[in-house]
């Protein structure tokens, strides 16, 4: 006796994916630094090239001062907090590479836009929403394709 609302079928449901977790969270790690040079980068890019004070006065240089180091742990540590995000959606979501994409894109656009708050010029706060753009485009790509990589569907 089916009590769905079609008819009963023999056929089980698809195989919940496996997940490899020393995978996800070696490729959790590898995002974490590449946030972290993300950051430094980004940084290098606004401040030395395009000559935008973010995150430090106009005097500490290209690389900034020790807000530059600061910003590329707090990337890092991002990137980690992500990941165990990420492992939670997979243990408990239907589709949870879409579900995390979601996340990821929205709370990066609400850090984008944070720069935008403060009583800075203008450039200041588009070069500060681009640094925060590359580490949230970075940690966001490269976790969605570590998920896909460390899930394979059982057999």
């Amino acid at each position: 006796m089916s009590y769905g609302d079609g008819p009963a079928t023999d056929e089980a449901p698809p195989p919940a994916p496996r997940l490899d977790t020393a995978r996800l969270w070696a490729g959790g790690v590898m995002t974490a630094g590449v946030a972290g040079l993300t950051a430094v980068g980004a940084v290098l890019l606004v401040r030395g090239v395009l000559g935008i004070a973010v995150f430090a006065p106009e005097g500490d240089g290209a690389e900034g001062d020790g807000s530059t180091g600061l910003l590329a742990a707090g990337a890092a540590a991002t990137a980690l907090a992500a990941t165990a995000l990420l492992h939670v959606l997979i243990l408990s979501t239907p589709q949870p590479v879409r579900c995390f994409a979601c996340i990821i894109a929205l709370v990066t656009a609400a850090i984008v836009l944070l720069p935008f708050r403060t009583s800075t010029g203008l450039e200041p706060k588009v070069g500060g929403g681009a640094v925060y753009l590359a580490i949230g485009t970075a940690v966001g790509s490269l976790l969605s394709a570590v998920a896909r990589g460390a899930t394979r569907r059982a057999a």
